[in-house]
């Protein structure tokens, strides 16, 4: 299969994780319009772009309504606990555009919004995965921890399943504390090249791999399936409309890529056959859309977390049902942002998330950005006890990597 195909997946992969820094540029110019009364008169003072007039048609990506609700607005600067970010890009990627940032920058950054530890789920395999361990993680105990990720341009080849089985345990050994799997795997890698076929989830040859991570006590953070509305089509019922109109290479619709419900069920066969590996399925188990399935899949499979990187817009829009289903699987569930260095830098995301999961604050923006990047909706805060905060903060975490990271 193709190498720089791989690449150029993967890349597409990556670069979704700006959409918190890049939104609201370039988004779809829907209009919304009304229509003029019988007898209404232009008014004089009304500029030349119709602004002002109540039946001008107005762009979607212009419309920005402030919200007139005075509700409670809570700032929360640092967590209440120490945090593990689950879900982390820190290291530079061999095709990355953006400039390197120095691990001790990140780690002032870190201090200062009280995160503990940053779990890197993209530190690539042999050489790349040893300089990245060297920089960070060896450089700075304690605050990175690095996984490997699968060799997928070599899945095609003879003896690959007993090899990359063996390239996990030499992983383990230099450093890696586990692995991640990119949606490469049932999305994008094919068997000889880009025109071949999808190799599916549950494929035989990765067999070898997920034993190989069970039997060395490494997790397995999956991402396997992409938000539910990709899979539909981009029409005007769509509520991911205008993210999938600036990005239309994210629309896995009325293509040959598989359905979605069949991605999650290949998904879960590989849960199945292999009970004895720890898994954490990212993004709400792929669809926190719905979390009474998630919940199922959850009791289904003792071997499976979850983490919440990149879904509070989902989950904070159905608070109570979220605030339940945190309280079941209380357990199981695993703080993650999906940030990468600027994120981490900026800050301002993850004072969104703590405000979500610590605060019962109604209707605000689940994003830093000017239009909302995901859908045009607010969310609502969970409140969480402390109890709970201290799992999902990091407690979880730490049961999961099997290391104590927290004072």
């Amino acid at each position: 299969m193709s190498d720089s195909h791989t690449r150029q997946r993967r890349d597409s992969t990556v670069s979704r994780r700006g959409w918190l820094s890049a939104a609201g540029a370039g988004f779809i110019g829907t209009a919304l319009s009304g229509t003029a009364a019988a007898g209404d008169t232009p008014r004089a003072d009304i500029d030349a772009q119709g602004r002002g007039n109540p039946a001008a048609p107005l762009p979607l990506s212009e419309f920005e309504p402030k919200s007139m609700l005075h509700v409670a607005e809570t700032q929360v600067a640092r967590a209440r606990f120490p945090v593990i970010d689950f879900h982390a890009h820190v290291s530079p990627r061999p095709t990355s555009k953006q400039p390197a940032v120095p691990p001790a920058e990140m780690v002032r950054s870190m201090d200062a919004i009280n995160i503990r530890t940053m779990v890197n789920l993209t530190g690539g395999s042999g050489g790349d995965l040893a300089a990245t361990i060297t920089g960070f993680d060896r450089a700075f105990p304690g605050r990175f921890v690095t996984m490997t990720e699968p060799t997928w341009t070599r899945a095609g080849e003879t003896g690959y399943a007993a090899w990359q089985g063996d390239e996990i345990g030499k992983a383990k050994a230099a450093g890696a504390v586990g692995l991640k799997i990119l949606k490469t795997l049932g999305l994008f890698l094919r068997d000889g090249g880009p025109t071949g076929k999808l190799v599916r989830v549950d494929d035989e040859r990765f067999d070898p791999m997920w034993d190989a991570c069970g039997r060395l006590g490494l997790p397995v953070a999956m991402h396997v399936g992409d938000p539910e509305a990709f899979f539909l089509p981009v029409d005007r019922f769509n509520e991911r409309y205008e993210e999938l109109g600036a990005h239309p290479d994210w629309s896995f619709y009325d293509k040959d890529f598989p359905p979605f419900a069949d991605i999650l069920a290949a998904r879960d066969r590989v849960f199945a056959r292999h009970s004895k590996t720890t898994f954490v399925a990212l993004h709400v188990g792929h669809w926190s859309e719905n979390l009474q399935a998630v919940g199922e899949m959850l009791d289904k499979f003792p071997n499976v977390h979850v983490e919440i990187a990149a879904r509070i817009g989902e989950l904070g829009r159905q608070p109570r049902t979220s605030a339940r289903f945190f309280d079941k699987y209380q357990d199981r569930i695993l703080f993650g942002t999906d940030s990468d260095p600027q994120t981490v830098l900026a800050q301002d995301m993850y004072r969104i998330y703590y405000r979500f999961l610590e605060t019962e604050d109604e209707y605000f923006d689940y994003a830093p950005s000017r239009i909302p990047p995901q859908g045009r909706w607010r969310i609502y805060g969970l409140g969480l006890p402390e109890p709970i905060l201290r799992k999902v903060y990091h407690e979880n975490a730490e049961r999961v990597l099997g290391v104590k990271l927290t004072g």
